[in-house]
């Protein structure tokens, strides 16, 4: 069993941890609000600790999950000013492939091992231990994280050197993104034409038209139930990182511009905190349902 830390304990990071610690690791933790950081040591028998670098002193492998590339880089320097040599730390943000560049060049710098490793699964994934992980940095590394990252996910893939992780992220946002918008306009189609909705999806779930996002989202989007987990401001903030890896890279994105724009109008909604499945109430809302 790995002696481990966890910075972070938001909607993810706090069940990633619990399954660290159920799976018999050694988990010490630090959170920003510590009464979250508290409040999980209670139930899982951990540590919790006032500042990242005394959670991070001493462990084999630090595990982070923040807000985005300000706050990891923060904690990383936290963390690294007391790891030991041949530590490795682990970043589960979704964060830019610029600051997952960076910070692997100042881990080897110390001799440390690093991953960027954003996770897909969402709330739910993280509480059930399902998440997947895409993940960039040295095979080496990976190998010596992957079987203490199964605790909390069922696919572990090491994409490519450092920064690939958030770039698969992206490449998942994009994914998303669309699919979403498809399935907001079938759904508003379908009410529009006076259709049984629950008739037209057992009529094409099971077909080319089938995602993740339509057996577990139609019926909620149709109702207008948007409580389940990531919300609208954090995929405009994914958004935002690869409209700007776009532009360095060259790639068309007509779709995400789109969407993202579509999320701005739901924020104008009062949906900031709303999931990504609530852009079917900007076409309900705006035109009359």
């Amino acid at each position: 069993m790995a002696k481990t830390a966890f910075i972070g304990l938001g909607v993810m990071g706090a069940p990633m941890a619990g399954h660290l610690a159920r799976a018999g690791h050694d988990v010490a933790v630090y959170n920003r609000t510590e009464d979250k950081a508290r409040n999980w040591a209670q139930r899982h028998k951990g540590r919790t600790y006032s500042s990242v670098a005394n959670a991070a002193q001493g462990a084999d492998i630090v595990f982070s999950c923040v807000g985005d590339d300000r706050d990891l880089r923060e904690v990383f320097e936290a963390a690294a000013s007391t790891m030991r040599r041949g530590a490795i730390f682990v970043d589960h943000t979704t964060a830019s492939a610029e600051i997952a560049r960076e910070l692997a060049a100042k881990a080897e710098e110390r001799g440390l091992g690093f991953l960027d490793a954003p996770v897909s699964g969402g709330q739910a994934g993280a509480e059930a231990g399902t998440l997947s992980v895409m993940a960039g940095g040295e095979p080496s590394v990976f190998a010596e994280a992957e079987p203490i990252m199964a605790a909390y996910a069922k696919n572990m893939t090491l994409v490519g050197p450092a920064g690939a992780g958030q770039l698969a992220k992206m490449v998942n946002q994009i994914c998303i993104a669309g699919v979403l918008q498809g399935l907001a306009e079938g759904l508003h189609f379908a009410k529009r034409a006076d259709l049984d909705v629950e008739k037209v999806i057992a009529a094409i779930s099971k077909g080319a038209a089938q995602s993740w996002q339509m057996e577990n989202r139609w019926k909620t989007m149709v109702e207008g139930r948007f409580d389940f987990g990531f919300a609208v401001d954090w995929m405009r903030k994914d958004l935002g990182l690869v409209l700007g890896e776009g532009a360095r890279n060259g790639a068309k994105l007509e779709l995400v511009e789109m969407v993202n724009d579509y999320y701005a109008d739901v924020q104008a909604l009062g949906g900031k905190r709303w999931d990504t499945s609530s852009l079917i109430a900007r076409l309900e809302r705006s035109r009359g349902g």
